[in-house]
């Protein structure tokens, strides 16, 4: 069978190359204007970097602290995913194959989760935080950012697991192994699509979050990086070239996360929500 190639194809085409011109125009400028010094900014902002001034890089990392701020990043995301995953995987598990009422009651449970935003009690978390002397800690963003994500991670591997075959766990059920052996040996390492799918999906939410560090964070030595930009923007908004090559920074880590995991979210959606 030939295709043949039109008229309307070439428009599809034109139409296309416009959308990725209009997606990757605000990249060109970042990228561009964090290679740029004062002068170069102001006589031709959009044109190539040539020669590139890399130094702005090394200033915004010194004069933002960003190293530590990285590290702040890293390990709540890090450790949120982790907390997310082993609990997340395992209570869609126990909702996939109940086939009762408590199971599907649960699951709706936590689809109101999903559509409720967290906003609407912000003010009780914010209290039930710092009574739990968790105000500027590890632990207590961890164990914020596991509560806010868990129902939409129960529901991604919820769709995915009631698409899998029951045998595999069954056979292990028969063999006589356990539920918690069953899952972990038989059914987890079958969730690697999904798994993929879960952890670009909520560490990119995790990572980008400004509003939630710099209510709990701010002020402390372990503040993120998007708080940590913010007030290094706040404090340097007349040097673009800086402020460009901070935001550069910032986002590197999470982009090179995403581009490395990227197949495994479409094919996770694929071949997960369609059970």
């Amino acid at each position: 069978m030939s295709l043949r190639y039109g008229f309307r194809t070439f428009l599809l085409e034109i139409a296309m190359i416009g959308v990725a011109v209009a997606f990757l125009f605000p990249v060109y400028a970042l990228i561009t204007l964090s290679l740029k010094d004062k002068r170069g900014i102001a006589e031709a902002p959009l044109s190539p970097p040539l020669p590139p001034h890399a130094g702005n890089f090394s200033d915004a990392w010194q004069r933002a602290s960003l190293g530590s701020a990285l590290l702040n990043s890293t390990v709540i995301t890090v450790a949120s995913l982790l907390v997310l995953i082993a609990i997340g995987s395992f209570a869609a598990y126990f909702l996939a194959r109940q086939a009762t009422r408590l199971g599907f009651g649960l699951y709706v449970l936590f689809l109101l989760g999903i559509v409720l935003p967290f906003q609407l009690g912000m003010i009780p978390l914010f209290k039930m935080v710092d009574t739990a002397g968790l105000l500027g800690t590890y632990q207590g963003m961890v164990v914020f950012y596991t509560g806010i994500q868990l129902p939409f991670t129960i529901f991604l591997y919820t769709g995915f697991i009631r698409a899998l075959p029951g045998d595999y766990a069954n056979a292990a059920l028969i063999d006589g192994a356990g539920h918690l052996r069953a899952f972990t040996q038989v059914v987890f390492p079958l969730l690697r699509p999904i798994t993929g799918t879960v952890l670009i999906l909520n560490a990119v939410f995790i990572w980008n979050d400004f509003f939630t560090p710099l209510l709990y964070l701010g002020g402390s030595p372990r503040e993120t990086v998007p708080v940590r930009i913010f007030a290094f923007v706040g404090q340097y908004v007349s040097d673009y070239g800086l402020v460009f090559a901070g935001l550069v920074l910032a986002a590197l880590p999470i982009l090179v996360v995403f581009l490395v995991l990227q197949r495994y979210v479409i094919k996770g959606f694929a071949s997960g929500l369609k059970g």
